[in-house]
């Protein structure tokens, strides 16, 4: 199956699953009164509304560049990523505010609990298999949206596990504030979840450099080669949605001829696609001795881009 096909159908099995997953929540915590429950409900809401930002934004970023998106259309993704941070965050402060009203006016909720641990323990098992199947494809197509909606189903694992537990804690103590409490936790766990995928959507949206340890691999592929110097400065690298934009200034001697310089750029491309499979990249060649003043004039060599 080809990639972008993956991207689509694991997004499409994200909608599905979080729509029947905000149902069995719903009807749970409405029959039971817990706010653990409904809490679990709203997360799965906000999940469900990512997902389908997330299946909008994979379905945008796969279409070629045009005259109005030269560069493509990998910012969507960046864009969706960063709208389900917000959501998580949302979804998080809401939960805490139940979670605080049930407390101070004792809201009371239903000691018989059995449908809400049964439809917590499927969320648990739906949620993992689901989260491991976008994290996967993520991996595979560097795409920013698929992993925050993974994230934002692994959040949703770790907070269904922990009301599980609670829910069978309250039914053995009938200790019933252990529901907004466990409320709370999970709401402290999804903020940070949400500020975390927002924190690096933004990065990507505002152009911000790939990490030094990326840098310094183009770097070492680039110096594998004798007759080639990386000039100065010479190296720029981003992300945008699943692809990485690379561009590089590389220095040859002054007496080699085009053919050799436009060779060797090519060699170097494909180890940098090795390396980083979904990349553009963009070479600007000069001489060694080249400088903005130069005025002995090396007729036989010609500054080429490749």
């Amino acid at each position: 199956m080809h990639i972008n096909q993956k991207k689509k159908a694991v997004a499409g099995l994200s909608i599905l699953s979080n729509v029947i997953l905000a149902i069995l929540k719903i009807t749970a915590g409405i029959l039971s009164g817990s706010i653990s429950i409904i809490s679990e409900a709203i997360h799965s809401m906000s999940d469900f509304l990512a997902s389908v930002l997330t299946y909008f934004s994979v379905v945008k970023s796969s279409e070629p560049a045009d005259a109005d998106h030269p560069y493509g259309h990998g910012k969507y993704e960046d864009m969706a990523g960063f709208i389900e941070g917000l959501l998580i965050i949302f979804a998080s402060f809401y939960i805490i505010y139940e979670s605080f009203r049930k407390i101070i006016y004792s809201v009371p909720m239903e000691k018989e609990n059995i449908l809400g641990i049964i439809v917590m323990f499927i969320a648990v098992l739906s949620n993992f298999v689901v989260s491991s199947m976008l994290f996967k494809v993520a991996r595979e197509s560097n795409s920013v949206s698929l992993y925050a909606d993974g994230e934002h189903l692994r959040t949703d694992i770790y907070s269904s596990l922990g009301v599980l537990i609670g829910l069978f804690l309250i039914k053995i103590t009938g200790y019933t504030l252990l529901d907004p409490i466990i409320a709370i936790f999970i709401a402290m766990c999804i903020l940070n979840t949400g500020y975390l995928i927002s924190k690096k959507a933004v990065k990507r949206l505002l152009d911000y450099s790939l990490p030094d340890e990326d840098i310094e691999k183009i770097r070492k592929i680039i110096a594998s080669y004798d007759n080639v110097t990386l000039k100065e400065n010479g190296i720029k690298a981003r992300q945008t949605g699943p692809t990485n934009d690379i561009d590089l200034i590389l220095q040859f001697p002054s007496d080699t001829s085009i053919c050799k310089c436009h060779k060797t750029c090519d060699e170097i491309e494909k180890q940098i696609q090795i390396l980083y499979k979904n990349s553009s990249i963009s070479i600007h060649l000069e001489p060694l001795c080249y400088n903005k003043n130069c005025s002995s004039g090396c007729n036989k060599n010609i500054l080429v881009k490749n």
